[in-house]
């Protein structure tokens, strides 16, 4: 038996702002909230399904040191530059991190700078 990602944990300054940006760009609903300390959002069906989670944690200062993980994204329902112009409405915001201008994805920042990346791959939707 293999282990599975049951959720991702993200700190922030702001959970609320990035659970809003989150839900949109992933079609999540807001699963559980603290007092502004932590927001969990997740797919309709919730915890433990197909999709792991995102639990969004109040960190007024960032953490010391590049954060080690970040969330690649897949269109779904359009193509990717339908889907950049969606995120970029959304707040996501280029980011330049050395990348040579051939790639074929984009590397966007989430409202509060981490860094995600737009892959050029549809995926159909769950």
């Amino acid at each position: 038996m293999a282990c599975r990602i049951g959720e991702l944990v993200l700190g922030c300054r702001d959970p609320e702002l990035l659970a809003r940006f989150w839900c949109e760009v992933l079609d999540f609903v807001v699963l559980e909230r603290e007092d502004g300390n932590w927001v969990e959002i997740g797919p309709r069906e919730g915890w433990g399904g197909p999709q792991p989670t995102i639990f969004l944690s109040r960190r007024d200062e960032p953490e010391p040191g590049k954060m080690r993980l970040h969330i690649d994204v897949n269109p779904t329902d359009r193509d990717q530059d339908a889907e950049l112009e969606r995120l970029l409405a959304l707040g996501a915001r280029p980011a330049d991190i050395g990348q040579t201008g051939e790639e074929h994805w984009h590397v966007l920042s989430d409202p509060e700078g981490n860094v995600f990346c737009l892959l050029k791959t549809r995926l159909a939707p769950l």
